[in-house]
């Protein structure tokens, strides 16, 4: 079993995708990445929540009986999207209290699965909160105009970029030879 360094505790930072670690022998390197994505949900989950927070009583503020057909529906998506982006980033905590032990390797992945969602659920959230009171504040065109650098930078950040990170891949390495030389 290779060490493992501080590379490898963010998620995609290891040289090996979590489907291909073996569940008693990288127990470490789960155990680590785990922790590593949860760390990242402590950072993540206090923002979602104050948004949330705020869509929540938005409709108790008085001009709130102004917004036409089109503004309501983009409340109703940005805080449906919000309501689920919290329960999808909370989701791994119950896996990795409630989630059987010996299961790392599928906890994580589901874990990464959720986390994923959530954060797609986010961005749309912001996105909707955006273009709504943007449109309320300003109108639909200046609304459509600065919602769409907002998504292209989401896109570019959140995906693109993440994807050119990627390392190519190499056939599995027999790991019984022990760590790779220079290790």
């Amino acid at each position: 079993m290779r060490p493992v360094n501080d590379d490898d505790r963010g998620l995609g930072a290891s040289d090996e995708d979590s489907g291909d670690l073996d569940d008693v022998v990288d127990r470490d390197e789960l155990r680590q990445r785990y922790y590593g994505l949860l760390q990242e949900l402590r950072v993540v989950l206090p923002g979602v929540q104050v948004l949330l927070a705020f869509l929540l009583t938005v409709p108790f503020a008085q001009r709130f009986s102004e917004l036409d057909l089109w503004g309501r529906r983009a409340f109703e998506l940005a805080l449906t999207s919000s309501m689920f982006s919290v329960v999808f980033l909370i989701g791994p905590t119950f896996l990795h209290r409630l989630g059987e032990r010996r299961a790392r390797s599928a906890r994580l992945q589901w874990s990464i699965r959720m986390v994923v969602i959530g954060i797609v659920l986010l961005g749309l959230s912001l996105v909707t909160a955006m273009w709504g009171v943007a449109r309320f504040v300003f109108g639909t065109g200046t609304a459509w105009r600065l919602m769409v650098p907002v998504v292209v930078t989401m896109i570019g950040l959140w995906l693109i970029l993440p994807m050119t990170l990627h390392p190519r891949r190499d056939p599995p390495a027999d790991r019984s030879a022990g760590p790779p030389p220079g290790t």
